[in-house]
């Protein structure tokens, strides 16, 4: 597989998908199928942008890559391109369309005002997801980054993160930090009694019929294996 081909990475909006502007159609999208099902449980219920650069798509392209992303539980949400032909293919099929590239930051579809460089920050900021609701019941959320939980993670709801994941509420559900391998992830959560807590490989679940008085609390993996303790600064 050419690395080039396919590039895959997390934005605040889910994933962003770029395909190479030049490699025959049917090798991107087969590479890119590849590359999903390594992880299909990670990517599975993801948003997806795809951007497409110059290259002309047709809408029968088009059509086959929305289902192929269908078929794995991923929904295609934005089609970034500078063609016309893929942009009235877009179109067509009812998808959002930009023909900006995307940015750190910029939300597709939105013209921001230019604003000055701003001050270099003391550290490095890294990609995430905020969330501003309860995670409830039968849903999901995956990102490659952080994410951050305005709410509660109620049982029967999952939380998939390649980095940590921060609950500022309740968590009962099922929650993966660190799912490609990150075992400095961490999980924190103001009331945590998650029915499945994963952190890289490690597993734990909370002890049944367990009744306490809920604190902050934040789980690390330390001397190989997961750690709750109290969540402070």
């Amino acid at each position: 597989m050419q690395e080039d081909t396919v590039a895959i990475k997390g934005i605040k909006d889910g994933l962003l998908i770029t395909l190479s502007s030049t490699a025959e159609w049917p090798t991107i999208t087969g590479d890119l199928a590849a590359r999903i099902d390594e992880q299909g449980a990670f990517f599975q219920g993801a948003t997806v942008t795809v951007e497409f650069g110059e290259r002309p798509v047709s809408k029968h392209e088009l059509s086959s890559l929305k289902a192929l992303l269908d078929r794995r539980g991923m929904t295609l949400s934005v089609v970034l391109s500078d063609s016309a032909t893929t942009l009235n293919a877009a179109d067509a099929l009812d998808v959002r369309t930009s023909t900006a590239a995307y940015t750190p930051g910029r939300t597709p579809n939105e013209t921001l005002a230019k604003t000055p460089d701003a001050i270099n920050p003391e550290e490095e900021g890294t990609e995430g997801v905020l969330i501003r609701r309860t995670v409830r019941n039968g849903r999901t959320v995956h990102s490659q980054g952080h994410v951050v939980i305005l709410g509660d993670v109620n049982p029967g709801a999952e939380v998939v993160a390649g980095g940590d994941v921060i609950v500022w509420g309740k968590l009962r559900g099922n929650v993966h930090a660190g799912a490609n391998g990150d075992e400095t992830a961490v999980v924190c959560a103001l009331d945590m009694t998650p029915t499945q807590l994963r952190i890289a490989s490690y597993i734990t679940t909370s002890p049944p019929g367990k009744r306490r008085r809920a604190k902050p609390e934040m789980a690390v993996v330390r001397d190989h294996q997961i750690i709750v303790e109290a969540w402070k600064e």
